[in-house]
């Protein structure tokens, strides 16, 4: 087991780098933090390499086999950290390579250009608990690997497949499948439970201020809304995101 004392040490330089879209890009790895995030990703395989407070213990039910363990300062895990009270626990985890051809299933979630990252993880986190089958985060959505998605997502990252993408493609191919795809939107557009749902679906979900894209929207096969009994001027995207994907998996 290795011990690192100094913030100054290249391999502490270099995980502060995965902070980094950038970084994480290039060397298709990221870090997660916390020992529900760290437990997720061992179960899943994902862990290159540990790292730990040296006030710390690993649980025992941790299954880490050959993974490298570095232990580490307060200050280095401060430096590493992008919580307000770290947890002492982090991992270097590998991106998921997936390979879009061999993803299969029938229910998939696809993201346009939305750009807060706590909506984009509990987006991914509810699709997980929906049962859909693979998230499509498509261009202009925030990092998929970014640490406030991760924390958001609570681990489904390492459940179900989630890759950037092209929504138009994905559109077509799903069409071609004969999946039914729906967009959101309040112009042109029916309330959601006017539709009946049929077990498979691809939804299609959009910025948080100028919603789907409207060439998006063009192709869909409908376009749903959720009604404002309220005085509210919307819902909060994750949130409506939550009623359809439940709705039309019934």
């Amino acid at each position: 087991m290795k011990h690192i004392h100094s913030i100054q040490n290249p391999q502490v330089k270099q995980w502060k780098k995965l902070l980094t879209k950038k970084e994480r890009d290039k060397t298709g790895t990221f870090l997660v933090e916390g020992h529900h995030l760290v437990e997720e990703a061992l179960k899943a395989g994902s862990v290159l390499h540990l790292i730990i407070n040296e006030k710390e213990e690993l649980p025992p039910r941790w299954n880490y086999g050959s993974i490298p363990v570095t232990m580490v300062t307060d200050e280095i895990i401060k430096t590493l950290s992008e919580t307000e009270a770290p947890q002492g626990v982090l991992a270097v985890c590998r991106q998921n390579k997936i390979d879009p051809e061999q993803i299969k299933g029938k229910r998939f979630l696809l993201i346009d250009a939305v750009q807060d990252p706590g909506n984009v993880g509990t987006m991914i986190r509810t699709a997980d608990a929906a049962g859909v089958d693979a998230v499509i985060v498509g261009n202009g959505s925030v990092d998929i690997y970014n640490s406030k998605v991760l924390r958001s997502a609570q681990g489904s990252h390492f459940h179900l497949p989630v890759i950037r993408g092209d929504l138009f493609k994905w559109m077509e191919r799903l069409k071609q499948e004969n999946i039914p795809v729906y967009g959101t939107s309040l112009d042109n557009a029916r309330v959601y439970t006017d539709i009946k749902p049929v077990g498979s679906f691809g939804l299609i979900v959009g910025n948080e201020g100028s919603g789907v894209n409207k060439e998006i929207l063009e192709k869909t096969d409908g376009n749903l809304f959720i009604p404002i009994h309220g005085k509210s001027e919307s819902l909060n995207v994750a949130v409506a995101a939550g009623i359809l994907l439940y709705y039309l998996r019934c």
